[in-house]
Order: C-alpha cells, then sequence, then structure tokens
C-alpha cells in the first residue's frame, strides 16, 4: 500500500504508517528543518519512500508542487492508494486567535487540488479541535470540516470523521484532534473507526502498554537527577543521560537504542536563572493537580503575562504546545526537553530531531524548530494505529 504524505511536518505520521507496514512515495514539507528531520530519520536511516526521480528530494511548498509538476501528478491517478495529512493547524487553533483569512487556511484548498489530481482510493485527514469550529466571513458562517467534507463528496468520497483523544490509543496525553477518512468505498468509510478503536486494546497488549500511560512512566528514565554531561549539539548546555528503563513505555521508546548509548538525542536542559527556578518551585507547591496557573490567580509571585501548567507525575499530559514554558516537569523546576516532549508525542528515542531547538519574536510564524516539530506532529503511535486498519482494508 503506498501513499504521499503532505504537509508532513517532521514525519511523525509517515514513521507510525512505515511501523504499520505502508510504503510511502513521497512527502511534501515546506520547511527546511522539519523536512530535513524527516529526510535523516525516514529516507536516509529508513528508506521508508519510494521517492519519484522527477520530484527533487527536498522541502516543498504544496502550491510550488501543484504549479511546478501538475503534469507528473496528473500520471499518478489510479496510481496512489491514499493521500494523507492536514494543512497546518495554527490557524484552526482554538487557543489562539483564530485567522480565517489566514494563508496557512487557504492550503485546505491546496490540498483539495493536489486530492482531485492524483484521486487516490482513500483519504486520511488530521488537524486541530478547532477545524470544527465556526466562523463568520462576510457575514455568513461557515465551517472549515464541514467546507473539506462537501468537497471531498463532490469528488466521490464517502465521508466519516470525528475527535479523538490521543490517551485513548496509549499516548500519555490528553491531545485531541480532528480526524476525517475518506474512502471511495462507503463500507470502508463507514467501518473506519470501529476498526480503529476495536483494535486499541489488542495493540497495546502486543506492546505490554498500560490503557493509560502517566507521564512519569512517559519520562522518568530522563529525569536531570539521572546525570547529565556538556550537550553534544550547543555550547554552555547540559543533556540528560538514561536511567533504568521503568515501564514498559520506556523500553518501547529505547527499543531500538544501544545499550552503551547513555546520551539521548535532543535531550538538552535549558538553562533556567535561580529566579526562573525558583518561581517554578513555587509552582510546583501550589496545585494538587495539572492545572494551569495564571497570573490572575496570585498563587505565587513572579509570574507574568500568561498561564504555566506544572504537571503531576501520575496523570496524563495536556496538548504538547510549540512553546516549552507552557509546562513544568513534575519533579523537577524546568521546562521539559525536546525529548520529554518526543516521548509524550511517542516519538521513539532513535528518530533525532534536526534544526534550532527554539525560535523567537516574528521567526515564530517562519521558523519550525525542534520543539515546534515535535508539537505539530501527529504521534507516531496513533499513527501506526490507523496504519493497521487502513492495510486491513486493502486486503
Amino acid at each position: 500500500m503506498n501513499y504521499i504524505d503532505l504537509f508532513a511536518g517532521s514525519g511523525g505520521l509517515s514513521l507510525g504508517l512505515h511501523n504499520a507496514g505502508l510504503k510511502g512515495l513521497f512527502a511534501v514539507e515546506k520547511n527546511k528543518d522539519a523536512f530535513a528531520t524527516l529526510k535523516y530519520n525516514l529516507i536516509e536511516k529508513k528508506k521508508h519512500f519510494d521517492w519519484p526521480e522527477w520530484l527533487e528530494m527536498k522541502n516543498w511548498d504544496i502550491n510550488e508542487l501543484l504549479s511546478e509538476h501538475k503534469n507528473e501528478l496528473v500520471q499518478l491517478k489510479g496510481k496512489v492508494d491514499l493521500v494523507v495529512g492536514g494543512p497546518l493547524c495554527q490557524g484552526f487553533s482554538i487557543a489562539g486567535k483564530r485567522e480565517n483569512n489566514d494563508i496557512r487556511n487557504q492550503l485546505m484548498h491546496s490540498y483539495i487540488e493536489l486530492v482531485k489530481l492524483v484521486d487516490p482510493q482513500m483519504l486520511f485527514f488530521e488537524n486541530v479541535q478547532g477545524f470544527t469550529i465556526d466562523f463568520r466571513e462576510n457575514g455568513k458562517r461557515k465551517n472549515y470540516s464541514a467546507i473539506l467534507a462537501e468537497d471531498l463528496k463532490k469528488l466521490g468520497y464517502k465521508i466519516n470523521s470525528q475527535i479523538v483523544t490521543m490517551s485513548e490509543f496509549g499516548i500519555p496525553q490528553n491531545r485531541k484532534r480532528f480526524i476525517l477518512f475518506a474512502s471511495k468505498n462507503r463500507e470502508e468509510s463507514q467501518l473506519f473507526f470501529e476498526r480503529l478503536y476495536n483494535n486499541i486494546d489488542a495493540f497495546l497488549d502486543n506492546r505490554n502498554l498500560a490503557s493509560k500511560v502517566t507521564i512519569s512512566a512517559a519520562i522518568g528514565d530522563l529525569i536531570r537527577s539521572k546525570g547529565f554531561v556538556e550537550s553534544p549539539d550547543t555550547k554552555n548546555f547540559h543533556n540528560g543521560l538514561y536511567g533504568d528503563a521503568e515501564s514498559a513505555y520506556q523500553r518501547l521508546m529505547r527499543q531500538n537504542i544501544p545499550s552503551n548509548n547513555k546520551v539521548p538525542d535532543s535531550h538538552r536542559f535549558a538553562n533556567h536563572s535561580d529566579a526562573t527556578i525558583k518561581l517554578f518551585k513555587e509552582l510546583m507547591k501550589v496545585s494538587d493537580k495539572a492545572i494551569r496557573i495564571t497570573p490572575k490567580m496570585n498563587v505565587v509571585e513572579g509570574l507574568k503575562k500568561r498561564g504555566i501548567t506544572p504537571l503531576k507525575a501520575d496523570s496524563i499530559c495536556n496538548t504538547i504546545t510549540s512553546i516549552p514554558d507552557d509546562y513544568v516537569h513534575y519533579a523537577e523546576p524546568r521546562i521539559m526537553t525536546v525529548r520529554e516532549h518526543a516521548r509524550i508525542q511517542s516519538f521513539p528515542d532513535d528518530y533525532e530531531f534536526k534544526g534550532p531547538y527554539t525560535t523567537g519574536g516574528a521567526r515564530r510564524k517562519i521558523d519550525v524548530p525542534r520543539y515546534t516539530q515535535v508539537a505539530n506532529a501527529i504521534p507516531p503511535l496513533f499513527a501506526e494505529q490507523v496504519g493497521a486498519v487502513l492495510l486491513n482494508f486493502l486486503s
């Protein structure tokens, strides 16, 4: 079963589909750093894509691809089983200001154009929960999920969609996402979510995973007290070391890491000031629950501008975001590392991230540093379960 990955990011969806047994044709990702991560892990290491000779192996914007290679895309008609992926989520986000004229939202129309050209048998589309929320444009009420469904129906697809919570699939995160599955076969469309949910127990049992994975079960072997060394990729920073794997989830994430490798990729600790460490310690004391603490609550001094959530060891993490200081680690007065975010997103430890760790200011809308690459991804463990259902349909 082959597929094209659109808006592929750092490759979380493709990694999961690879693990399920699917084969990629090519991936479309605009950002050079996110594509560098995908290329290193899925092309150079895993040889996952049968990349066509007519397409340069680089970061592509979907509109650039449509403009330069329309004829080649038309030649793929009837030869592609599946198209996966969805436009960048920021413009649809509930958490931020909804920008219904944001150019990122208009990428949906480019998505439809490519689907029309390639005409795959099936589609898997993912976006943030805010994709389903109504907005007003020129006095009229609109909804992007409804617009997408109507456009796909016109192309002959049968549609099924739901809001899915990732923690139900063994991901240590209460991440909610809009999932749409479309197929030319009505029965496949109707059965997709039923099969997906029915397969959860067997999938998790086969990996000895608990039905609910807590934060400590996900990242407890990565705490700073396990030791640290000079960062291998950044001067004047420290990188954490591995402790003993204490849960099935940790063992799964580390299964391809050689026993003599003691330094996890992208496990660089932030250099916090004494004042920040003091603030984080106070935040860790004030609540027994993982709730967001804001300046208006007046529970600690020194908290400015926005809220921070101190995590709890026995809880499931809220949605990982591209802003690392949204959360304070459950056991140590610090933010989490890129590797800890990646663990909570179910990226295995042998998946290495490329590019800068963070960005700031106006470049937030342009750059895709490591924290953002992780936050924007579809959890690979969820994608693998999706892939198993799709393979079953094909067989």
